[in-house]
């Protein structure tokens, strides 16, 4: 049974990511933990909510970038204490998706928030980083049996490469096994079409909407 007064701890981790104080969320989720309440709950209803808000502040121009990033790194913080206090199966992926910056390009701060973001709502995820071949992206996707391929181009020179990842799936057969999101600065819903991608977002909290509404639909 749950120890009587322990909600407060779940505010703690909401508030510690929030901040984006690491050691704070460490501290807090091992208090939640021995306050009675399970992994679980620590993150579905602590730091995950603590994400949400701070992803929306985001979204709505009320934060900047480096506060979601610390914001994220508190979050990791407080996981790997939960980590050895999950139980199998306990905590339920919405999806698997592979994630990188296209072979070219090297720019990769808009595709880690995209992958930080995805991760606290309820992806795995797969980032192979940046200057990424077309056919890294499909050997991993297969390799994982990833639901989606996400491609973020920042120069126009390396857009090109976001159409070679999608005609390579259509060469081999599998196009229809995954839904292939395309992002970065110079990318626009025009060119998505164009190449035949599953859809675009022009920020990184848009993406991860569009990219649960795809595995919902």
């Amino acid at each position: 049974m749950l120890k009587l007064g322990n909600a407060a701890n779940l505010e703690k981790l909401s508030d510690a990511v929030i901040r984006g104080e690491g050691e704070a969320a460490k501290a807090a989720a091992l208090e939640t933990i021995n306050a009675g309440y399970s992994a679980y709950d620590a993150v579905s209803k602590g730091l995950m909510k603590g994400m949400g808000i701070i992803g929306d502040r985001f979204g709505r121009g009320e934060c900047f970038l480096p506060e979601v990033l610390l914001a994220g790194e508190a979050f990791t913080s407080a996981i790997e204490i939960l980590k050895p206090h999950l139980k199998a199966g306990e905590v339920t992926t919405v999806g698997r998706a592979t994630i990188g910056t296209v072979e070219g390009d090297i720019h990769d701060l808009g595709k880690n928030l995209v992958a930080l973001l995805l991760a606290t709502a309820g992806f795995e995820v797969f980032d192979l980083g940046k200057n990424v071949k077309a056919s890294a992206f499909v050997d991993k996707a297969e390799e994982v049996k990833a639901d989606m391929i996400l491609l973020s181009a920042i120069m126009t020179t390396t857009m090109p490469v976001q159409e070679e990842v999608i005609q390579l799936l259509k060469d081999m057969g599998i196009r229809d096994k995954y839904k292939v999101l395309v992002g970065g600065g110079p990318v626009t819903a025009d060119w998505s079409e164009k190449i035949g991608a599953d859809g675009y977002a022009n920020d990184a909290v848009e993406g991860v909407k569009l990219a649960k509404r795809l595995l919902e639909s």
